[in-house]
């Protein structure tokens, strides 16, 4: 009697196309938070403006005080400039999506055979045979909202606006203040050690640094990218812009002759 006990195990084929028991690595599927966007880009962007001031300053050889009036009365007013500006696109956006959305649904009410036949393009350009792809319309054209969110579909992320954009604004002015506090941050916390201006700047140089790197740490988290390149990628552009804002410092005072 022959035997079958094996005869509906899964037989899993590795990529030379032979049996075996390996399987492609799953990957990492990226962190869904609402407001990634607002927080890593509003952290950066604080970082950045608030270290590239410094450093202008620090070349134009100013105080302490300056620095610390100056980078702070930045960072109120840009925080409340870039939370604003978030909730003003966001909303938007939002009102964009609704206004194509009420488009979409007029065209599927008064114009059904004209969408059905885009969807029926749509789908064969993708690949679809075209026997499946008339079944697929079909069946969607028994339900008009499914019909609409397929002609949605084709914009990018249309349905997927924030419902409160003052969330996306207050998010914004948080997450400036805080990632931007890290430069100034260094010249408070060694008052009490030194008077040195120099040793302060060069404080803020690591602080920024330390900044840069936790927001490009959360940057790779969030988008499960790799976490060394991600690193690089928000230190590089930091010291780019901070060496930017030196040299123009430097040159004003230097070779500008703008002394105090």
């Amino acid at each position: 009697m022959e035997n079958n006990s094996n005869t509906n195990a899964p037989l899993l084929v590795n990529g030379n196309g032979d049996g075996g028991n390996r399987k492609s690595q799953r990957p990492k599927e990226p962190w869904k938070g609402e407001f990634v966007k607002s927080i890593v880009y509003a952290g950066l962007d604080a970082i950045i403006t608030s270290f590239s001031l410094i450093s202008s300053i620090s070349a134009g050889r100013l105080s302490s005080v300056d620095v610390l009036v100056l980078g702070f009365a930045n960072l109120v007013a840009d925080g409340i400039s870039m939370g604003f500006g978030d909730f003003m696109s966001t909303s938007t956006e939002k009102a964009v999506s609704a206004k194509e959305r009420s488009v979409a649904q007029w065209d599927v009410e008064n114009q059904r055979g004209a969408q059905q036949e885009d969807l029926l393009r749509r789908y064969q350009q993708l690949g679809m045979d075209a026997a499946d792809a008339d079944m697929v319309v079909s069946i969607f054209n028994k339900y008009p909202d499914i019909m609409v969110d397929e002609k949605m579909a084709r914009g990018v992320g249309a349905e997927e606006q924030s419902e409160k954009p003052w969330k996306n604004g207050l998010i914004t002015f948080v997450a400036f203040q805080v990632f931007g506090c890290a430069p100034i941050l260094a010249f408070i916390i060694l008052i009490p050690f030194t008077d040195n201006d120099q040793i302060k700047f060069i404080g803020a140089c690591v602080l920024s640094a330390l900044a840069l790197a936790l927001l490009g740490i959360a940057k790779a988290k969030f988008a499960g990218q790799n976490y060394a390149a991600s690193m690089g990628i928000t230190l590089f552009n930091g010291a780019v812009a901070g060496a930017a804002a030196y040299g123009i410092g430097w040159t004003l005072r230097n070779v500008a002759g703008l002394d105090e």
